[in-house]
Formats: C-alpha cells, sequence, structure tokens
C-alpha cells in the first residue's frame, strides 16, 4: 500500500480527517496523561517520531540505549504509578527494550511499548531485521499485538493501554511503518484511557475465615510488601490490633518501614535475622501484598493467610490456607472490626528488642572495622548517601552491592522513594530509571546508586544527562571488580557534568554534599572495597552478617533459646545472626 502523503500540522488532535494513524495514537497518549515517550528513533518508527513532533505537547525523550528507554519509563511508572511509554525502531532496536520491559513486568508498574515493524508485505519472509515482537515479548507482558492494518487503530492502541494499567503491567504494540503514515479516516477517535477506580474486598465468608484463624492465634506475624503501597496507617493500626510483629520486603522497605512501632527488619538473603525469626516463631502468618519469592524464608509450621489483588499469585509459594482476593486497604477496612484486642504482647515485644539489638550490634561491628585509609566500605557509602540525601530524594540502587546496603541502610521516611531492579535483578537500571524519574519529576532530588559494572554498560547515558542537563546525582560504587574504566570521574569531566572521586572516608560527606548541591547533573566516584560473597547462595537460609561480608547460616532455634538469650545469637566468626 503506498505511503499517505504527509499529515498537515494542523491535525494534532487525531481527529482531523487528514490526520495520520500516527497522530491519533499520539493524541490518545496524551488525552490519557503521557506527557513523554522514551526512545531512539529509527526509520521504521518515522511516522510515530514525526507525529509527535507536529503534536508538541508529547515530548520526545531521547536516550542513547534502548534498553535505557524500557528502564526510564518503568522508573517513571514505578514514580508515578500512572502510564509510561517508551518506543524503539523495528528488528534490533526494539529487541533491545527486552531488559527495561521485563523489569517493569516483574515490578508490576504500567509501561506500553510501541515498536515498528518491516513493512507488511515482507513479514513471513525472513526480511531485514525482521523479528515478531509481539511474540518475543510475551512472557514479559500481559497484551501484545501486531496491528496488520490501520483499521486495528486506534482500538489495540486502548486495550492496550487499558490491559497495562489495570493488570500493572507490559502492554506492547507492535505497527508496521507504513501504518503509522497512513490516513486515520473513520477510525481517527480520541479516547482517554484512565484506570478505573474500584474497592477491591475478599467475600464476608473469607473475612470470617481469616478472622477466626487471626483471632486463635498466639504469636501472628506479618509479613509486608510493596502491595502495602497507599496502605500504612491501616497495617500499623492492624498490626497493633493483632500485636504482631511486621517483617518486610525489600519492595515493601520503603512502604512499610516508616513511623512504624512494629517493624522489625526485612527477610530474605539480604535482610536481618530479626525477620527471619518473627516469622519462623509464628504460629499465623499474615501476608499483605508480597510475592516473596524465597520459599526458604517461609515458615513451615504456620498457617498462612495470604492477601494479593491478584489470585493467581497466592499460594505459589507456599500454600495459603486462607486465600484472600483484595487491595491491602480495603481488606484490611473489612477485616479490623472482626479481630478481637487484648493480646498478649509477649512474641511482639521479643521480636522488636531482638531488631534492636541486631541493628545495634551491627552499628557497633561496622564502626570497629572502619578504616579512615584504604578503600571505602559500600556499607559507609550508602550510610553517607542516607546522611546527604535530601528528606525527599528519590534513591535508586542497581542491581548488586548498591541494593544490598541500599536495603539494609537508607532511611524510608515516608516522602523517600526507593526504586530499583528488586525483583528482576538487571545490572544497568540506575541512571536510566533515574532518567525517568526526574523527567517526571524535574524539582526533585533524584540519586542514582550505580555499580561500576553496570554504569559501564549503559554509560553513554551520561551524554543524555550533560545533554538535557537533568539534575541527576549519580554516585558510582566502583571495586574495580568488573574490569571497568580507570575513572568515570574523568569522563565525567570531560562531558561538562561536575564530578568528583573519593578515595577516603573522611571526604565522604563533603564530596557528596558539593555534587548533591551543585545545579545540574553531577557525579561522584567512590572507590570502595571490594566484597566476597556479595550475597548468600541461592536456595540456603543464609543471611549476610552486620558487616555484610560473611554468609551467616540461620539456623532454626526454639522460643526457649530465645527467650534465655534475649539477644541475637552469634555464629563462631562473631556475625550476626
Amino acid at each position: 500500500m503506498p505511503l499517505s502523503p504527509p499529515a498537515p500540522t494542523d491535525a494534532r488532535n487525531g481527529d482531523h480527517p487528514h490526520a495520520t494513524v500516527a497522530d491519533t495514537m499520539v493524541a490518545t497518549l496524551r488525552a490519557s496523561g503521557v506527557r513523554r515517550v522514551y526512545g531512539l528513533p529509527g526509520d521504521a518508527l518515522d511516522g510515530f517520531t514525526d507525529a509527535i513532533r507536529r503534536h508538541g505537547e508529547v515530548a520526545w525523550e531521547h536516550v542513547r540505549h534502548e534498553e535505557s528507554a524500557a528502564f526510564a519509563a518503568a522508573g517513571e511508572a514505578a514514580m508515578t504509578g500512572e502510564l509510561a511509554v517508551c518506543a524503539a525502531g523495528c528488528g534490533p532496536g526494539g529487541v533491545r527494550l527486552v531488559n527495561g520491559l521485563f523489569d517493569a513486568s516483574r515490578s508490576g508498574v504500567p509501561v506500553l511499548a510501541i515498536t515498528a515493524q518491516i513493512p507488511r508485505a515482507e513479514i513471513g519472509g525472513g526480511y531485514v531485521q525482521e523479528t515478531h515482537s509481539q511474540e518475543l515479548f510475551r512472557e514479559c507482558s500481559v497484551y501484545a499485538e501486531l496491528v496488520s492494518v490501520p483499521e486495528q487503530l486506534p482500538r489495540v492502541l486502548e486495550i492496550a493501554m487499558r490491559h497495562s494499567l489495570e493488570r500493572r503491567g507490559v502492554a506492547v504494540v507492535v505497527v508496521p511503518g507504513e501504518v503509522f503514515r497512513h490516513r486515520a479516516g473513520d477510525a481517527a477517535r480520541v479516547r482517554a484511557i484512565r484506570p478505573a477506580a474500584a474497592l477491591v474486598r475478599p467475600d464476608d465468608a473469607s473475612l470470617l475465615a481469616a478472622a477466626d484463624l487471626l483471632n486463635a492465634g498466639t504469636r501472628v506475624t506479618i509479613l509486608a510488601g510493596a502491595g502495602c503501597r497507599g496502605a500504612h496507617d491501616e497495617l500499623v493500626a492492624l498490626a497493633e490490633r493483632l500485636k504482631a510483629p511486621i517483617v518486610h520486603t525489600l519492595r515493601g522497605k520503603e512502604w512499610v518501614e516508616h513511623d512504624n512501632p512494629y517493624d522489625v527488619g526485612m527477610t530474605g538473603p539480604l535482610g536481618f535475622a530479626s525477620g527471619y525469626r518473627a516469622m519462623e516463631h509464628c504460629d499465623v502468618l499474615l501476608m499483605l501484598g508480597t510475592d516473596f519469592p524465597y520459599r526458604p524464608f517461609l515458615p513451615e509450621g504456620a498457617r498462612i493467610i495470604q492477601v494479593d489483588r491478584r489470585g493467581e499469585r497466592i499460594g505459589r509459594r507456599a500454600a495459603a490456607d486462607v486465600p484472600l482476593v483484595g487491595t491491602v486497604k480495603d481488606t484490611i477496612d473489612a477485616l479490623l472490626p472482626r479481630l478481637v484486642g487484648g493480646r498478649d504482647a509477649a512474641h511482639l515485644d521479643q521480636m522488636v528488642q531482638h531488631y534492636r539489638v541486631a541493628r545495634e550490634r551491627c552499628d557497633r561491628e561496622a564502626a570497629a572495622r572502619h578504616q579512615a585509609d584504604g578503600p571505602i566500605h559500600p556499607r559507609a557509602l550508602t550510610a553517607a548517601i542516607d546522611r546527604v540525601a535530601a528528606y525527599d530524594a528519590v534513591l535508586l540502587p542497581d542491581a548488586g552491592t548498591p541494593t544490598l546496603w541500599a536495603a539494609r541502610r537508607l532511611t524510608m521516611n515516608g516522602r523517600r522513594r526507593l526504586i530499583g531492579p528488586f525483583h528482576h535483578g538487571a545490572m544497568a537500571s540506575a541512571v536510566p530509571q533515574a532518567l525517568g524519574v526526574q523527567a517526571a519529576h524535574p524539582g526533585r532530588q533524584v540519586v542514582a546508586l550505580a555499580g561500576d559494572g553496570g554504569l559501564g554498560l549503559l554509560l553513554g547515558e551520561l551524554l543524555t544527562l550533560g545533554e538535557r542537563q537533568l539534575p541527576v546525582k549519580v554516585v558510582v560504587y566502583n571495586d574495580g571488580a568488573s574490569g571497568s574504566v580507570a575513572s568515570f570521574a574523568a569522563i565525567a569531566r570531560a562531558i561538562g557534568l561536575h564530578a568528583v572521586r573519593i578515595d577516603h572516608a573522611a571526604d565522604l560527606d563533603s564530596g557528596l554534599r558539593a555534587a548533591f548541591d551543585a545545579p545540574g547533573p553531577a557525579l561522584v566516584e567512590v572507590v570502595t572495597a571490594r566484597q566476597e560473597p556479595s550475597f548468600p547462595p541461592h536456595g540456603s537460609r543464609g543471611i549476610l552478617s552486620g558487616y555484610g561480608d560473611e554468609v551467616v547460616d540461620v539456623a532454626p532455634t526454639t522460643l526457649a533459646q530465645l527467650a534465655a538469650e534475649g539477644t541475637p545469637e552469634l555464629d563462631r566468626r562473631g556475625g550476626v545472626s
């Protein structure tokens, strides 16, 4: 089919008689609240990028690598909770979105990916750059579809957006290049696609079963995840009624940890033994909004109640005695009046004390081992970031060492945000996700905690920061383990960024403060000590010691042992277990 002539400049609303399919797509995105599209242009995508140019109210956020575009969209979506969009050309360009889209999928954030396709007449013939993106991204998407004829748009786009928003995941729309330029004609229409408000809670019989089990329990523990977003006060009220310690997951940290007298730390390989013990010794475990993946850390003898808005997730880590489908907030509101008060607080008091002593011992151990000279321990670097960063900073750790110490040393206060690849575990996410967060919130302090290996993978995005003068602050944990470049600070200075290299712990606070206060983007490269091992073995119940460079096996303990000790037990190497 021959290409349609370019649309006139007054086709920005998408329903002009001469508007193209791409014009209608862009107008639909704009009407639905989308303000930017992250991507890297390509020939097959030209019809779409040209429509963005003509429209004028949706920004094209140029990046140096398509993977960065997907990560940036994932970062924006995680920050705002609203739909974010990335775009790429056909073949190799679209393929490179994959890591960021998997991260968005595993994090449960709404991202729409628009990818181009080769000419329709060539599909199926092994044409240059032919890939089938709708199949490639099937595993990481809630919706993926190829547009075969112009008449499918904007309906397919609307369906994709609705899937992404309602199911909190990735939607993919694949469009052959010539379809973008086709006149929309009778198919032209613009509708605003917004998430539908809903009250989602379990039925009364299920709530009664959960209440009966909780009322009969004498040692209830709560495991709280990212699904507790927006339900902090309800969660604390529930813990008070149940006299239950609250264990949080890594993704739940920012929503659960702050202003919470019932918090006993994180569990899992990066957590504290107090979190593990609080679940080990409970008789009822209440899982709220979490798909916690580490099965060895879940209790073996406890009865389990699990609350999740997506019912298919319930019971896939440990069998649920009472499954409850609903949001955490709505479910707690319905459950709380059914729970009896006046409970014994012995279980709660013991686990809170266990957590307090564990934190104090970790701090003492770190202070005793701190050295003013030599490579800086990443624990000390993260603690310095925590001191210097703004009260409402957005903190984005890369996978690996930055995530480990962010989990343990960054303080959440209800205003700060913590965003990272906590489920997918991809390297190189910190800087591109920071791009998305900063673009959506230009006045907010955004700090990327980047590993040297991760930053090296997408080093070109430093050029993006400099070119657009996005005031992202990049802190590089450089332990040399990835064979990285000799000096990231020198590279950053060469492209016009404020940059400093820190070799001594005494310079941490002043160096970070100067960079955080500098206008525009800045990079702080810190020479850190190499840690071995960085993480406990997969499938084990090992956790990291207080200083994070030793793995401690969390052997089962009895309540009598805990009561007799009153403090965290020590393994033979002296690490907090």
